[in-house]
């Protein structure tokens, strides 16, 4: 298993510096310029200078091996340092990667954006995976019956109907009809008591229900799919032959094989939490990263830009590799040495 992993990690380094090149060209090949915005009575030496001062007057390959020593060294180097606070040569002198728009550092941005969409994307993700599996399950094991039914048609429903059309449905019933619960998320507010903790739970609850929803919409088809065909193959009918209860068949040996497939699809949909619902957010007013990405979209913030879509790059090798060793821990038919 380790030297799998070890492999896999050498194969990861090639693949990550290929996707950088891609994205850093893509966006430097992009027609916008951090100075477009300005106004057009700004002398064009003065422009030459903004330019100057952001790095954009040097050639191409030069700003890209900027960009990845501050990516790869610079950045690591001083979470180091304000996680264990130590201090690991001059960081006054250490360049970091800066937003165009506020010229603070982008990992601090992110970094200030991450506890949101953790809080209402990780945790909407983590519901979907809850309600997914025993739904997929049951439907799987009392097939055609009308649970089955209910559980294909909610599907069906929620995985295609898009989720604006959810949230702007959720706001007009419970917002603005029944006034239960508020249309817009307060990201400034601040957990001290229970009353507070419930106020935060009443704004959590619309965001993180309807992600939930079209979450598990997806995986409870994959988890029904994935049970019916383990159900009727020889290793269950000699479980069953031996004498082992049905619940025992059906969550031990049905339910372990079974999770292999769905096992990649919650794999692959992690990463989405960090990069966050960009359209709920925007319907909610949450301030995480999904949103973060459109401003600076927007912006033309270039270097948030490229470090946020790097980012979540990273995160896609990750968890690939991650679900290749859980494949693993699932099947024992599966060796990778």
């Amino acid at each position: 298993m380790i030297r799998y992993i070890t492999r896999r990690l050498m194969f990861a380094v090639p693949t990550l510096i290929a996707i950088s090149f891609a994205i850093f060209a893509l966006l430097d090949l992009a027609p916008n310029d951090p100075t477009g915005q300005l106004p057009l009575t700004i002398p064009p030496e003065v422009r030459a200078q903004i330019r100057e001062s952001l790095g954009l007057d040097q050639p191409f390959h030069v700003r890209y091996a900027k960009w990845m020593e501050q990516f790869f060294v610079n950045e690591p180097l001083n979470l180091i340092e304000e996680a264990f606070d130590v201090e690991i040569g001059d960081s006054s002198a250490r360049p970091r990667i800066r937003s165009w728009a506020t010229r603070s550092p982008v990992v601090d941005i992110i970094a200030e954006r991450m506890p949101q969409t953790l809080w209402v994307v990780g945790l909407s993700y983590v519901v979907g995976i809850l309600i997914a599996v025993p739904i997929g399950v049951i439907s799987a094991y009392r097939q055609y019956s009308w649970f089955d039914q209910i559980g294909t048609f909610v599907s069906m429903v929620g995985f295609s109907v898009p989720t604006f059309f959810t949230g702007l449905l959720a706001i007009i019933l419970f917002s603005v009809m029944l006034q239960w619960l508020p249309s817009i998320y307060d990201t400034t507010h601040e957990v001290t008591d229970l009353t507070s903790f419930w106020v935060q739970v009443k704004q959590m609850l619309m965001p993180v229900m309807v992600l939930a929803l079209y979450n598990a919409a997806q995986l409870s088809r994959f988890m029904r799919s994935a049970m019916l065909d383990n159900l009727n193959l020889d290793y269950v009918r000699t479980a069953r032959s031996k004498g082992l209860r049905e619940r025992a068949v059906l969550l031990i040996h049905v339910l372990r094989n079974s999770m292999i497939p769905v096992v990649t699809m919650i794999a692959l949909g992690v990463p989405t939490i960090f990069s966050g619902a960009i359209i709920t957010e925007q319907i909610f007013r949450v301030n995480g990263l999904g949103q973060l990405l459109i401003v600076a979209i927007q912006g033309a913030d270039i270097p948030l830009v490229q470090t946020l879509t790097f980012l979540f790059a990273v995160l896609i090798v990750l968890f690939n590799l991650i679900a290749d060793v859980l494949y693993g821990i699932l099947d024992p038919r599966i060796r990778y040495d």
